[in-house]
């Protein structure tokens, strides 16, 4: 491959992948009550442009980066907390990856596994949560609000 489709390769996440359907209207409901925020090893260019592209409600983004620290480092969690000034337990990551939610709840985060729509990714298969893995398994990012209140 040549440079430069290389550089175009790396850029496709800038304008594609849409957000899941449930997505902007769970969000828009956690942000009436919660500060709402990514957390992600993506670039901050990277992340504002998915926000803008798909319409997310982000307060803000935080890119992991910012640490120099990627998840599944403890440090990228504890940054986002210092970052945001809170105690880690005051932060929850809601993800649809356990790996990542495990990783948060051992640097004290609380953790929210949402359950992609099917289809929504390739995948070996899908996850097997047990109810009381994480502090809230939801369905979608709408079940999700309704579960914390929002």
């Amino acid at each position: 491959m040549s440079d430069e489709d290389i550089d175009d390769l790396n850029r496709a996440w800038h304008t594609g992948s849409t957000p899941w359907p449930d997505t902007v209207p769970g969000l828009t409901r956690l942000k009436e009550k919660f500060t709402i925020t990514t957390l992600s090893n993506g670039n901050m260019s990277l992340l504002t442009n998915m926000a803008k592209r798909a319409s997310l409600p982000w307060d803000c983004v935080i890119s992991a980066e910012l640490f120099h620290h990627y998840k599944p480092d403890r440090q990228a969690y504890l940054g986002c907390a210092d970052l945001l000034g809170v105690p880690p337990e005051g932060l929850m990551l809601v993800a649809a990856h356990p790996g990542d939610l495990k990783a948060a709840r051992a640097a004290g985060l609380r953790t929210a596994f949402v359950a992609p729509p099917v289809g929504a990714r390739p995948r070996a298969g899908a996850h097997r949560i047990d109810s009381d893995e994480f502090d809230v398994v939801a369905t979608d990012f709408v079940d999700l609000a309704e579960q914390l209140g929002a």
